[in-house]
C-alpha cells in the first residue's frame, strides 16, 4: 500500500482477546552483511578490509511497498523505489543474485471509489467532447469503464515512471492478477488452519480513505480523520479476524533476538512500543467491499486490502510457476533481505506482517527499513497547497540520473528530507556536472590535444611507492572508498557512499590543478612532460573508479563515462566491485573525441512552490 495512506489499525472488538501462546517459531537468522542503518563498520568489521568479500552468489530478495492505484504515482512513490533499485545494483555488484520486487496494491473501497470517481468524469469529457465534435471519438467509452481498468491504466503509470527512473526490478506483482489471488487464499486457508482466523462483530469509525478504523483519541473534532480532513463513518458488521494478540511473546522475543530487524532505531523504538503496549486482534475481512479477493470459507466477504497486499511479496516471487505453492519460496529466494517502506506503514510491516508469517510457517524478512517523509521547501506537500512534486515531470525535465542522485545523496535515508529544485540544481551541478563530469572532460581534451587521445602509460604503475606525493595520495583516496562505499551502501548510507566517491574527484580535481599539466606540456624538460602525462592518466583512472563506484545510483553517467574511456563492453557485460580497483586503464588505450557526460543543469521552476506561507501554516 502507498506510504502516503496507513496509520495504524484500532478495532474496538466485541469480544475477548485470545489467549497469548508461549510457542516460538525460531526466526532465520540474519546474515553477516546485516548491520543498523548507516551504520559504519567497526574497526573489527571484515568490510574494513582491504578486499570487501563478495555475497558469494547468495539469493537477495529487495522490496518496494506495493503502491496504491488510488492515484498516479508521486515523489513518495519514486523515492523508496530509487533506494531499493540502488541497493539491488550494489546487490549484483558484490556477485549476489538479486529480485528486486515492486508492483501495485488494487483492492479495497478507495480503489472503487477512485475507480467510480474517475469513471463519473470520464464519462462527462466524453460528453462534452462529443457534443463539440459528433465524430470524435469518446475516452475510452461514453460507459463508465471498470474498476479493473482503472486499475490497469494507474499500474501503466507506475511502470511507466519505473522506466523513466531506470528502476531494474526482476518482479512487478498486481494484486488484481489471478496468481496473487490464488497466493493469498493459499496463505489465509494455512493461518486459518492454524487456528488463528476466528469470526467475530466489531463497531467502531471507519476512515475508507486510510481503509481502517480510528480510536476517538486519533480524531480530529467532529470525527475527522487528522489525514484526509473527513469524517469517519460508525460501522457495525460480522467480520473474521486475525489473532495477532496470540503472538504477543512471540514477536517481543524475535524484536529481542534481532534487534537490527526495524531500521532505524527510532523507528525500532516506535514498534517495540506498540508491541509491549499489547497487541490487539485485527479484522482481515469486510462485508461491504466486493472489490477484493474473496474469503475462502466465506465468499460473502473479500479479504481486508492490507492482509491482501502483505502476501505480494511472496506471490510476486511466485510468478513464473504455473501453480504457485507456499512450499515454492525458499527457492524463490524468500525470506526478503529488506523490506523498504515508508515510516507510516511501519506498523503493518514490523508487527502485522511478522505475526502472519508465523502463523502460516513461513520465515521471516531480515530487516524492515522506514525511511522519513520528503517534504518540499521546507513544507509538506499537497494539492490543497498547489506545491506538489511531480516525478514525471522531474525526470523529463531534468533526467533520470539527476532525480536519483539528488534524493539518495542530499536526502539522508531513514530521516525526513526536503525537495528545494534551487538546492536540487546546485548539488547535481555541484557533483556530477562539474566534480565529476568537467573533471573527466578537461582530462580528455588534454589527452586529445597532447597525446593524440591515446594513453601513454598504464595506470596501474601509477601511485605507486616510488611515485610522488600527490600521486599516491589520489590513489590511496580511491583505494579507501573502495572499502568504505561498500559499508555504506550495504548499510543503506546512500548519502555516505556518494560523499566517498565523489571525494575522489575533490583529490583530484585539486592534484590536476597543482600539477597543471596544460602548462607542463609545453616545457622543455622531458621530466614536466612525463609528468603531466602521469597526471592525465591518474585523473583519467580516478574517474573510471568514482563511475563504477556511483553505478548503482547514477547508471546512466556511469554508462557513459566508460564509454568515454573505451570501456563499454565492461558496462554491457556487467560492472563488479571489483572494477572499482585501480589499474584498468592501459598504456595505448584510444579514446573517441571527447563529449560532455552531465552538462550542467538549468533551473526550470517546473515545481510551484506553496500558494502562501498562509496555506503552509493552514497544511
Amino acid at each position: 500500500m502507498d506510504i502516503a495512506f496507513a496509520p495504524c489499525l484500532s478495532l474496538r472488538l466485541l469480544r475477548t482477546p485470545r489467549p497469548v501462546h508461549a510457542l516460538f517459531l525460531r526466526p532465520s537468522p540474519l546474515p553477516p552483511l546485516t548491520r543498523p542503518l548507516n551504520t559504519p563498520p567497526t574497526r573489527a568489521s571484515p568490510r574494513a578490509c582491504a578486499h570487501p568479500p563478495a555475497l558469494n552468489n547468495q539469493k537477495l530478495v529487495v522490496t518496494t511497498p506495493l503502491f496504491y492505484v488510488n492515484a498516479a504515482p508521486h515523489m513518495g512513490s519514486a523515492y523508496p523505489t530509487i533506494a531499493a533499485d540502488a541497493l539491488a545494483r550494489f546487490y549484483q555488484m558484490a556477485h549476489a543474485r538479486v529480485t528486486l520486487v515492486t508492483g501495485t496494491d488494487e483492492h479495497g473501497e478507495k480503489i472503487a471509489a477512485a475507480a467510480a470517481k474517475a469513471a463519473k468524469a470520464a464519462k462527462a469529457a466524453s460528453d462534452r467532447a462529443n457534443a463539440a465534435a459528433e465524430n470524435r471519438a469518446p475516452y475510452q467509452s461514453s460507459h463508465h469503464p471498470s474498476t479493473q481498468a482503472f486499475c490497469d491504466s494507474v499500474a501503466e503509470q507506475f511502470q511507466q515512471l519505473w522506466a523513466k527512473l531506470n528502476i531494474r526490478h526482476q518482479r512487478f506483482i498486481r494484486t488484481t492478477s489471478p496468481h496473487h489471488h490464488a497466493v493469498v487464499r493459499q496463505f489465509m486457508e494455512r493461518v486459518w488452519q492454524n487456528g488463528d482466523i476466528y469470526k467475530s462483530e466489531y463497531e467502531g469509525l471507519y476512515c475508507t480513505g486510510c481503509e481502517e478504523y480510528k480510536d476517538l483519541k486519533e480524531l480530529l473534532p467532529r470525527n475527522l480523520c487528522p489525514t484526509h480532513q473527513k469524517p469517519c463513518l460508525s460501522r457495525k458488521e460480522d467480520n473474521y479476524f486475525f489473532a495477532l494478540s496470540k503472538y504477543q511473546e512471540r514477536l517481543e522475543a524475535f524484536l529481542d533476538d534481532n534487534p537490527n530487524f526495524v531500521q532505524p532505531s527510532e523507528r525500532r523504538n516506535e514498534v517495540l512500543g506498540w508491541v509491549k503496549s499489547g497487541l490487539r486482534d485485527f479484522s482481515v475481512s469486510r462485508a461491504n467491499n466486493d472489490w477484493g479477493i474473496l474469503v475462502p470459507r466465506d465468499e460473502s466477504q473479500t479479504i481486508y486490502v492490507w492482509f491482501d497486499a502483505l502476501v505480494g511479496y511472496l506471490s510476486a516471487l511466485l510468478q513464473h510457476s504455473h501453480q504457485p505453492s507456499l512450499e515454492q519460496l525458499a527457492d524463490s529466494g524468500w525470506p526478503a533481505d529488506v523490506h523498504i517502506i515508508g515510516k507510516d506503514i511501519l506498523r503493518f510491516h514490523a508487527v502485522y506482517w511478522p505475526a502472519m508469517l508465523m502463523s502460516a510457517g513461513l520465515p521471516l524478512p531480515r530487516r524492515v527499513i522506514g525511511h522519513g517523509f520528503i517534504t518540499k521547501d521546507g513544507m509538506k506537500m499537497g494539492k490543497s497547497l498547489g506545491n506538489t512534486l511531480d516525478p514525471c515531470q522531474l525526470v523529463d525535465t531534468y533526467g533520470a540520473d539527476a532525480v536519483r542522485y539528488y534524493f539518495l545523496k542530499a536526502v539522508d535515508f531513514g530521516k525526513d528530507g526536503d525537495f528545494s529544485e534551487q538546492r536540487f540544481v546546485d548539488v547535481v551541478n555541484a557533483d556530477l556536472a562539474n566534480s565529476l563530469g568537467n573533471l573527466l572532460n578537461r582530462s580528455l581534451n588534454l589527452l586529445k590535444k597532447n597525446c593524440a587521445s591515446t594513453l601513454p602509460i598504464s595506470s596501474a604503475e601509477l601511485g605507486l611507492s616510488d611515485a610522488d606525493d600527490d600521486e599516491k595520495t589520489l590513489r590511496e583516496a580511491a583505494d579507501r572508498a573502495y572499502q568504505k562505499a561498500y559499508a555504506q551502501y550495504e548499510a543503506l548510507d546512500f548519502n555516505a557512499a556518494c560523499h566517498s566517491l565523489i571525494s575522489i574527484c575533490f583529490e583530484a580535481n585539486a592534484y590536476i590543478d597543482r600539477i597543471a599539466p596544460w602548462t607542463k606540456f609545453k616545457s622543455e624538460h622531458a621530466e614536466d612532460v612525463q609528468m603531466a602525462r602521469r597526471c592525465i592518466v591518474n585523473v583519467l583512472e580516478a574517474s573510471r573508479v568514482v563511475a563504477v563506484g556511483l553505478s548503482p545510483v547514477v547508471p546512466e553517467v556511469a554508462q557513459k563515462i566508460y564509454e568515454a574511456l573505451g570501456l563499454g563492453d565492461e558496462v554491457a557485460n556487467g560492472l563488479t566491485w571489483e572494477h572499482m580497483k585501480w589499474g584498468r586503464l592501459t598504456a595505448g588505450m584510444s579514446f573517441a573525441k571527447p563529449k560532455p557526460v552531465f552538462p550542467r543543469l538549468e533551473l526550470v521552476s517546473v515545481t510551484p512552490a506553496a500558494a502562501t506561507a498562509e496555506a503552509a501554516v493552514i497544511s
